[in-house]
């Protein structure tokens, strides 16, 4: 077995359409508890620090290894060092991962539903253009989507088209402001105040 194969079949389940994909795993990836955040360190915490420090680098070798690593840089390190700095440690290297396998269409090689957590990356950034590629990525996936998966992937680029409006009127994520030791503006103060401001 791969190294990275664990952490993918803990991720994604078994193979199945992308909406029971997406429907069994949802509270893992989109949700915030405790024992999950523990599961993840006990778990993949040594990989992902492995990931943080540079490691790891065999596994970007197959487009299966690079979203494995993606996972680690990007999605493990916001449950493992929630509400910390180190949160958001490993985005600039997973942008960095990304950009590299996109150049060799690795996301292409992909089911849609695990392109997601390549894209992700770009819906990440608190960058106005990586946004609007997050957008178009997402776009993307919904134009190719089947009827039965239509509405899943019409969710997903929902959620992209929010992150991208944060951005292009605040120029970064007002709700991520105290964890960074950034000062909110009263206009970000307001908005956090908003329901759903806060991804």
């Amino acid at each position: 077995m791969d190294a990275w194969q664990p952490l993918l079949d803990w991720w994604f389940g078994a193979e199945a359409p992308a909406a029971e994909v997406a429907a069994a795993r949802h509270g893992l990836w989109f949700g915030k508890r405790d024992e999950q955040d523990r599961e993840a360190e006990q778990r993949f915490g040594v990989q992902v620090r492995q990931a943080l420090s540079g490691g790891l680098q065999d596994w970007k070798q197959s487009p299966q290894g690079w979203l494995a690593l993606l996972i680690l840089l990007d999605q493990l390190p916001r449950m493992i060092f929630r509400n910390t700095p180190q949160a958001f440690a490993g985005d600039p290297l997973a942008l960095a991962l990304l950009e590299d396998g996109l150049a060799k269409q690795w996301d292409r090689r992909l089911p849609p539903i695990r392109r997601v957590f390549a894209y992700l990356i770009l819906e990440h950034a608190e960058d106005p253009l990586l946004q609007d590629r997050a957008v178009a990525c997402f776009r993307v996936l919904l134009n190719e989507a089947t009827e039965e998966e239509r509405g899943l992937f019409a969710n997903f680029l929902e959620f992209a088209e929010r992150h991208q409006q944060v951005i292009r009127l605040f120029g970064r994520f007002p709700h991520r402001n105290a964890i960074l030791g950034r000062h909110s503006s009263p206009k970000e103060v307001a908005f956090l105040g908003e329901p759903g401001s806060r991804f």
